[in-house]
């Protein structure tokens, strides 16, 4: 019969296992016809059989990029954050805040205490619940008057700060039923030229302006928009756009809004002939 030999298992390594045959033994004496014909008979070769190698395969571990590429989370984008988020409204303190971080690098403490704006400056907040035009009614009954009494020319008397052409005229279109029939103008570089815009505001007298903080700004450096006789600006505050983002979001937009807020309207808010509103 076969017997089986194998060597020591080693984890991680192949084991060895071998089979080789053994003889039986006669059981006890027999009679000699047997042992003459096993004489007599040629010996057959045994077949001997191959050894078998068994073979032990560890199982292999994890790779530590492996284990990385399992680990690692798929980073959020800001919009998808704000899309599962509630709106919630502007207030006076995100902008104090805003001005206080923008300004906080290149300006010492006491100028910062300087460009803190007066609580009497603001006016209440949009709450989600208004359009433009009721929100303007609101935050300014006497329309009516104010407009009449406007006769100065390269000024105006509202200013409603966007961060698009495109999203000016949908404001504009907004207006019909606050306006009455005061003078409005885009205040946009989109297919409108700097010096076509200085002109127009030479020659009428207008009484509310809509438009980006670039252009705006540009109109006051070229000496074509004053902002003395402003009475009220109005930032479009709540709105976003297809990325979710608000006007103070895009940095370019809030490095301009605060280009332009340096050009006289923090003296204006605080001599208390400019109020601010949040729309």
């Amino acid at each position: 019969m076969g017997l089986y030999e194998c060597s020591g298992l080693i984890p991680g390594h192949a084991a060895t296992c071998s089979v080789t045959s053994q003889p039986e033994q006669s059981g006890g004496e027999e009679g000699g016809d047997t042992e003459m014909t096993q004489q007599d008979t040629a010996p057959v070769p045994e077949k001997t059989q191959q050894p078998t190698e068994c073979f032990l395969t560890q199982a292999k571990e994890p790779k530590a990029e492996d284990s990385r590429k399992t680990r690692k989370w798929k980073k959020k984008k800001i919009s998808d954050i704000l899309a599962k988020s509630e709106p919630k409204p502007g207030a006076p303190e995100d902008l104090q805040k805003l001005i206080r971080d923008h300004y906080s690098s290149s300006r010492s403490v006491i100028e910062l205490e300087e460009l803190h704006l007066p609580d009497s400056c603001f006016l209440k907040a949009n709450d989600l619940t208004h359009s433009l035009s009721s929100y303007l009614k609101e935050i300014c009954p006497k329309w009516v008057k104010l407009r009449k009494t406007h006769n100065e020319k390269k000024s105006v008397l509202m200013l409603i700060l966007c961060s698009s052409a495109v999203r000016a005229l949908e404001l504009i279109r907004s207006l019909t039923a606050f306006k009455g029939d005061a003078k409005v103008m885009k205040l946009f570089a989109k297919h409108i030229k700097v010096q076509e815009q200085v002109k127009l505001l030479q020659k009428r007298v207008i009484h509310l302006g809509v438009g980006t903080p670039g252009r705006i700004k540009e109109l006051v450096k070229q000496d074509g928009l004053h902002l003395n006789p402003l009475k009220f600006l109005v930032l479009d505050w709540n709105w976003r756009d297809q990325k979710l983002r608000r006007m103070m979001d895009i940095p370019e937009i809030r490095k301009e809004v605060f280009e332009l807020l340096d050009m006289g309207v923090f003296s204006l808010c605080k001599s208390d002939s400019l109020k601010l509103g949040l729309f």
